[in-house]
């Protein structure tokens, strides 16, 4: 079984969830109970778009977004 590891800054969550073929920064941040509205991803240290490919063994960061006015 392959997995991601998934840190959720600011969170202390630490996560490893299983690597599908396929997986999308968006499949993760669901995984991990955000979207891509509240929430930014790093993918092995660079910023990647909702729907870029995640490889098997990824180290990604969720960074919570924070808004009000």
């Amino acid at each position: 079984m392959v997995m991601i590891r998934v840190r959720v800054l600011g969170r202390g969550i630490e996560r490893e969830i299983e690597w599908r073929k396929g997986m999308t920064v968006a499949d993760v941040l669901r995984e991990v109970g955000f979207n891509t509205e509240s929430a930014i991803a790093r993918v092995d240290g660079r910023v990647a778009l909702e729907d870029e490919r995640v490889d098997d063994g990824a180290n990604v960061e969720v960074i919570p977004v924070v808004s009000g006015g």
